[in-house]
């Protein structure tokens, strides 16, 4: 189970650093609108359409990637205070009664939604520029598929848990830099313990 959750997680995350080119996409398209619009007095016909699709694959193809992260949005108030076991029980519950059922509603949604825009030839209604859209709803069956494996990998982590009483570590990745600034505080926190320690161990 450690396997496929390493080989998941990577998938995950690499997935997540690929789409995560869309935000330059997305700036490169809006600083030109900008720059178009307001220099040249020739605004673009197709600049927000590019800004809502990068932005919402992005949104979409980085959900498996925050949830390999546990970077989604939780309520911890309580959960921060139980101990791992009774933590993966409840997470173990809600996986199964809320989050694989949403996900696979949104697979099979969206596959319906993208299978009838490719077939109708939808385009994009907020701009003439008639840009074709089916490829954009195709990102919502392909997020849920790669959120359905990711939660399949969760479910390990947490009967891992269960057995060891431990929560299996995570990929090391990019993190905050308010993350960093607090970790690089603990450190000199407990460096500067260990030597009034030593120094007051030396004084004895």
């Amino acid at each position: 189970m450690q396997r496929y959750i390493e080989a998941v997680d990577k998938f995950s995350t690499w997935v997540g650093h690929a789409f995560a080119w869309c935000i330059m996409v997305m700036i490169f398209g809006v600083g030109y609108e900008v720059f178009v619009r307001y220099v040249l007095r020739d605004p673009t016909a197709w600049a927000f359409d590019i800004s809502y699709m990068m932005y919402g694959t992005l949104f979409m193809m980085g959900g498996a990637y925050a949830l390999a992260r546990d970077s989604h949005v939780r309520g911890d108030v309580f959960f921060r205070t139980w101990s791992p076991k009774t933590q993966a029980r409840l997470e173990l519950f809600l996986y199964f009664i809320f989050f694989f059922p949403g996900v696979i509603a949104l697979v099979l949604a969206g596959w319906k939604f993208s299978e009838r825009s490719f077939r109708w030839g939808e385009v994009s209604s907020m701009s003439p520029a008639n840009i074709p859209i089916w490829q954009f709803k195709l990102i919502i069956p392909a997020a849920g598929a790669l959120l359905f494996v990711q939660g399949t990998a969760q479910v390990c982590r947490c009967l891992i848990c269960l057995k060891t009483g431990q929560w299996p570590g995570k990929l090391e990745d990019v993190e905050e830099l308010e993350t960093v600034l607090q970790h690089q505080a603990e450190d000199h926190r407990r460096l500067q313990q260990d030597y009034e320690a030593d120094k007051g161990a030396d004084g004895k």
